[in-house]
């Protein structure tokens, strides 16, 4: 069975530069590194499950894309599964005239398409998620509990000014009634992993504001 990471594995790479550890505060399975400083990293045991969540435009998929080790320690390809991968392919495909709520449904199809795929490769996996359909994390952590595994929850605290923020730098926003429900999906999340009540299934939870995303140079299976 998988293993969740510790406070000082989280802070590995900051210790071995000299640097301050993060302020890590462990609570009923809750790793607390918001208001932590330093270059750090997180490693997770080869074979187990990453769900990255956040707000829309709180950096998820560039978190992803930066900061995620592409081989595990076992030399295994680590699957990537983000959304908004499916949601640029059909773009290129698409008529410049079309609006994307037109072939939304199937971006999704192919997102959940893509995440089955990788979870019955039985490789280390991460993956996007909005955090506002519950049913999606019980999905992953089923399938950990099948292979052996764990799944983890990375879980970003962003103030939803800064979500909009960064929806309008990359020229892609959600409505302004779907971001209200990501909204308070989010608040109830974040609140519940602060209270140390992590998802059921999940055996660990990970909060970062975004001095600590920002601080994170690698997610790695090792």
């Amino acid at each position: 069975m998988g293993t969740a990471p510790t406070a000082p594995t989280a802070g590995t790479a900051a210790a071995a530069e000299g640097g301050p550890l993060p302020a890590a505060r462990p609570r009923a399975g809750v790793l607390d590194l918001r208001g932590g400083a330093g270059r750090g990293e997180l490693r997770f045991p080869v074979g187990d499950l990453l769900i990255v969540s956040g707000l829309p435009g709180s950096g998820k998929s560039t978190l992803i894309r930066r900061a995620v080790a592409a081989l595990d320690a076992r030399d295994g390809i680590v699957w990537c599964v983000d959304s908004q991968d499916a949601r640029e392919r059909l773009e290129r495909r698409a008529p410049g005239w079309l609006p994307y709520s037109a072939y939304r449904p199937f971006a999704r199809l192919a997102h959940y398409a893509a995440l089955r795929r990788a979870l019955r490769s039985g490789a280390s996996v991460v993956v996007h998620d909005c955090g506002q359909r519950g049913w999606v994390r019980r999905w992953v952590a089923r399938d950990a509990r099948r292979r052996g595994a764990a799944a983890h929850l990375l879980l970003l605290d962003v103030p939803p000014g800064t979500a909009l923020a960064g929806q309008a730098a990359r020229g892609r926003g959600v409505s302004p009634h779907a971001f209200g429900r990501h909204r308070r999906a989010m608040a109830r999340l974040t609140t519940e992993v602060a209270e140390g009540r992590p998802p059921a299934g999940v055996a660990s939870v990970i909060l970062l504001d975004r001095g600590a995303v920002d601080a994170l140079g690698e997610i790695a299976f090792a």
